[in-house]
């Protein structure tokens, strides 16, 4: 078949030279040679038929062997350069030497010069060489073409591109290209920061692979931008950084494998912006980067993965603003904290999955984050973390411990699914977090919390597993699921809130406006696990389930371990919503209890020494329905000040037992004591001054509302019941106390 080509292009050569510019001639081992057609005088075979012979007006005679001919091609002058390795040399074709670009060979070792202008040149790179390499100098940008490339330079960068221009570089289909460098670069004065070097921008396409690895530096670098817009690279070892750039990095789409000894991908001096692709990162080194940029960062898309085991390291990291609008992203990090030396003491170095020294915006991602390193950090941000959609699943196993500070005193340090140095907030987004180390938290912030707003409702399922240590004296490091040094207020959402110890705790105040919340704080201590707590707490709405192991709701300044037995000048002010709210004090206030409006429905322990509402100073029940049951032992009714009348009921209750208060004749409460007790006490609008009531046992309820064993706004049918006390309401005073 290649004879029978050969001979027509024997017969039809002068044609052909009279209309093309070039002949091309291709070869099997993929060079190609180009002669001009005005430099041919003719072309023949030799007499054995094995050779082309190529006769040229200088007198010359180049011969080529014909088996190692693939194809002989006319056409007008190539862009395109093609170098060809072969282990301890190069072939090049340079249609372009009398246009601009030179290139020299020593042994496999490339350099090309291009003085160019306004022409991008093309140069097709091919073969393979265990000590060659490519060095380009350009006046304009240009396209590298990567055809099946295996280039190792023991010496230096495989690529190194000195131009400050844009440099295209595509993979070519179906091929699989390969760069490594040596352990030890030659001394030179230009840049060689990597085994693929770029003094301009690269922009990497194509659907081919690119493997790459350095022993002693970066695997890709750029002193511009890098930009990824298709292919599948892999940075398979990596003695720096696996990617490194200074302008930014854009990920397009393609995919992208790093394994390095520092960061995985580092923009040094500005941003990142990921919209597609894939990118998956392995950092084992201790105080390193998955993902690192000194500006801000933006993840719009993509999959992304990342592995971070190296102690106090980090997944995500930027410097500016961090923005995590879409995308799905895992990070897996088991590093541990490390104390960093500083003044009399030290100060923790977390290893964290996502680390902002600004704010952090969440809109829209899938994030999933488990850190198994001691006292490891889901989520952390020197200023605000803001969390308006988006799927967010975290889980922290580490343990906290004790450390000297700066000053010589004894802190302690544990693990955090999502912290906060200024405010965290929370307007939407599903989240859901598990802390099981000991003193771990789920959130926590150094400013306010806020979760959900009037148009917007999250869902938040935060949980603390771990138990509490032991800081210094009397102090403890508890695992508190969301604390916060400033205010924390629940707006809106669906909210469940589970701790071994604390469930909501703020140093300033604590406020319900809305959301259904269920609160759980349950310890096998004594004494230990708080459903709220704060130094002023309102609930104005939402429907809250609080169930506690010590005090459902305590308000307390907290300057007295334990509390103390007076106002210390704590709120709870409940003026809207429905709460159910268990605990050994259900209701707990070192100072005072005011209660305007809402649904509360208190119960305590049906013994001992604790009770539904203990509050050491005044306790107004001036508007909503207030029920509570609890123990005989303790026998606190409201203040007299209050506005509105109550009902303070001494006798034998039980949990199976339904008692209603009935005003003139029409119930208006029911309810099941959750622990029976002896001492149950309801206030209500409903119960005025001088009208009648019957409190029954017993009987049926229909309609309404019913929840936690509480009715409400529906019939009460007296059918089978029993009347155990009946009477009228004070006309002055508005407790009335009363015994069966």
């Amino acid at each position: 078949m290649k004879r029978i080509g050969i001979a027509f292009f024997y017969v039809g050569c002068i044609l052909t030279l009279l209309a093309q510019d070039k002949i091309f001639i291709h070869k099997t081992d993929n060079s190609i040679i180009d002669v001009f057609v005005s430099s041919i005088d003719s072309i023949v075979f030799s007499n054995n038929e094995t050779e082309l012979n190529v006769h040229k007006t200088d007198n010359t005679v180049s011969n080529y062997t014909i088996s190692d001919i693939d194809s002989i091609l006319f056409g007008s002058t190539s862009d395109t350069v093609y170098i060809l390795f072969s282990e301890n040399s190069a072939t090049i074709t340079n249609p372009l030497s009398a246009n601009g670009v030179t290139v020299t060979v020593v042994g496999a070792d490339v350099s090309v010069n291009s003085t160019i202008e306004n022409t991008d040149v093309k140069y097709m790179i091919q073969g393979s060489s265990s000590n060659g390499s490519l060095k380009i100098y350009s006046n304009y940008r240009l396209d590298l073409i990567l055809n099946g490339l295996n280039l190792a330079n023991q010496d230096g960068p495989a690529i190194n591109v000195q131009s400050s221009k844009k440099i295209s570089v595509m993979l070519a289909a179906g091929t699989t290209n390969t760069l490594s460098d040596g352990i030890t670069y030659a001394t030179s004065t230009e840049d060689q920061k990597s085994t693929f070097f770029s003094e301009g921008q690269l922009v990497f396409g194509g659907t081919g692979s690119l493997n790459v690895s350095s022993i002693s530096k970066h695997g890709i670098c750029s002193d511009d931008y890098i930009q990824i817009d298709e292919g599948n690279i892999a940075v398979t070892s990596a003695g720096k950084d696996g990617i490194h750039c200074k302008d930014y990095f854009k990920m397009n789409g393609g995919s992208l494998n790093v394994t390095a000894a520092s960061d995985g991908i580092d923009c040094e001096a500005g941003h990142i912006n990921i919209t597609g692709g894939t990118i998956t990162t392995h950092n084992a080194v201790a105080d390193v980067k998955s993902i690192s940029c000194d500006s801000t960062m933006t993840i719009s898309g993509g999959t992304i993965s990342m592995t971070v085991s190296g102690n106090q390291s980090k997944g995500l990291i930027a410097k500016q603003r961090m923005n995590l609008t879409g995308g799905n992203i895992t990070i897996n990090t088991s590093g541990a904290a490390v104390l960093v030396a500083e003044g009399s003491g030290f100060e923790p170095s977390y290893c964290s999955a996502i680390k902002c020294d600004s704010t952090i915006t969440l809109s829209g991602a899938n994030l999933t984050i488990t850190s198994t390193g001691f006292a490891g950090k889901g989520i952390s941000g020197d200023a605000n973390v803001i969390i308006n959609s988006g799927t967010i699943n975290i889980s922290t196993t580490g343990s906290g411990t004790t450390y000297k500070d700066s000053l010589g005193l004894t802190e302690s340090y544990a693990a955090t699914c999502i912290k906060a140095d200024g405010n965290l907030i929370i307007t939407g987004g599903n989240i859901t977090a598990l802390s099981s180390g000991n003193g771990g938290k789920g959130l926590s912030a150094d400013g306010t919390i806020t979760i959900g707003d009037t148009n917007n409702s999250p869902t938040i399922n935060i949980k603390t597993t771990g138990a509490r240590f032991l800081v210094s004296g009397t102090d403890y490091c508890h695992p508190k699921t969301i604390v916060a040094t400033g205010r924390i207020t629940i707006n809106n959402g669906t909210n469940i809130i589970s701790s071994t110890d604390d469930g909501i705790h703020s140093e300033t105040s604590v406020t319900i406006n809305g959301g259904t919340n269920t609160i759980i704080a349950s310890s096998t201590i004594q004494g230990i696990g708080e459903g709220l707590e704060s130094k002023y707490i309102y609930i104005t709405g939402g429907i809250n389930t609080i169930t506690a192991s010590n005090d459902g709701i305590n308000a307390t300044m907290g300057t007295t371990a334990g509390g103390t037995e007076g106002n210390d000048g704590s709120l709870l002010s409940i003026s809207g919503g429905t709460t159910f709210v268990t605990g050994s004090d259900a209701i707990d206030s070192n100072g005072s209890f005011t209660m305007t409006g809402g649904v509360v429905f208190a119960n305590g322990p049906s013994s001992g020494a604790e009770e539904y509402s203990d509050v050491n100073g005044t306790c107004n029940l001036n508007g909503g329905i207030f029920v509570g049951c609890g123990s005989s032992q303790m026998q606190k009714s409201p203040s007299t000040t209050s506005t509105q009348s109550c009902l303070f009921m001494k006798s034998t209750f039980t949990s199976a037992a339904m008692l209603t208060v009935a005003i003139g004749g029409t119930g208006i409460v029911s309810f099941k004591p959750k622990n029976g007790g002896g001492v149950a006490l309801v206030s209500s609008p409903k119960i005025t001054k001088g009208s009648s009531y019957i409190i029954y046992t017993g009987g049926s309820y229909s309609g309404g509302t019913s929840t936690n064993n509480l009715y409400l706004d529906g019939t009460f049918s007296s059918i089978g019941a029993t009347s155990k006390k009946s009477g009228t309401i004070s006309n002055s005073g508005t407790v009335n106390s009363i015994s069966f």
